[in-house]
C-alpha cells in the first residue's frame, strides 16, 4: 500500500478543523456557564466535581487551575464571557464554512488564527505554560494546513473552469 501524502495532509486538515470546532463549542459552553453561574456557585461546582481528584492529589493540574479561575472569576467575568463567546462563535462559524469548502473562510481562518497565535505567544513569553505552547504549535500547524488546503481548493476550482 502506497502512502498518499496529499490525502494524508487533507485528512490532517479535516481532523484539525474538527478539533478547532470542538474547541469552539467548548468555549461557547464555557462562556455560557460563566455568564449563567455566579462566581461563588462556580467555585462550589468545581470543588464538588473535583473533590475526589483533589483528595487523591491536592496539586491536580486541571482541578487547581479551575479553582484558581473560579476565585478570580468575579473580577474579569464579563470580559471572560465576551471573550469566550466571541472566540468560540468565530471558530465554529469558520470551521463549518471550511468543512463546506467556502473559499472566503480559508484566508479568514488564517488571519484569525494568526491573531490567536500572536496573543498566545505574548502570553507564553510571560507564563511559559506548556499547554499554551502546545496550543500555539497546534494553531501554527492548522494555519499551514489551511494554507495548503486553500491553494488546493483554488487549483481544483480553476481546473473545473
Amino acid at each position: 500500500m502506497k502512502f498518499d501524502r496529499k490525502k494524508a495532509l487533507h485528512e490532517s486538515f479535516r481532523i484539525g478543523i474538527v478539533l478547532k470546532g470542538i474547541d469552539g463549542v467548548l468555549e461557547i459552553l464555557g462562556g455560557t456557564a460563566v455568564w449563567l453561574l455566579s462566581p461563588s456557585l462556580a467555585r462550589r461546582v468545581v470543588r464538588r466535581l473535583f473533590r475526589h481528584e483533589l483528595a487523591e492529589d491536592p496539586r491536580d493540574f486541571l482541578a487547581t487551575h479551575l479553582l484558581w479561575a473560579t476565585r478570580h472569576l468575579a473580577a474579569g467575568r464579563w470580559f471572560a464571557v465576551t471573550f469566550l463567546l466571541a472566540q468560540g462563535t468565530t471558530k465554529l462559524i469558520l470551521v463549518i464554512s471550511l468543512w463546506f469548502n467556502r473559499l472566503w473562510a480559508y484566508p479568514l481562518m488564517m488571519v484569525v488564527l494568526a491573531g490567536f497565535i500572536a496573543y498566545q505567544a505574548a502570553q507564553f513569553s510571560e507564563t511559559h505554560s506548556l499547554m499554551l505552547g502546545l496550543l500555539t504549535l497546534f494553531d501554527l500547524a492548522i494555519v499551514a494546513l489551511t494554507w495548503r488546503e486553500y491553494r488546493e481548493q483554488k487549483r481544483m476550482r480553476s481546473a473545473r473552469g
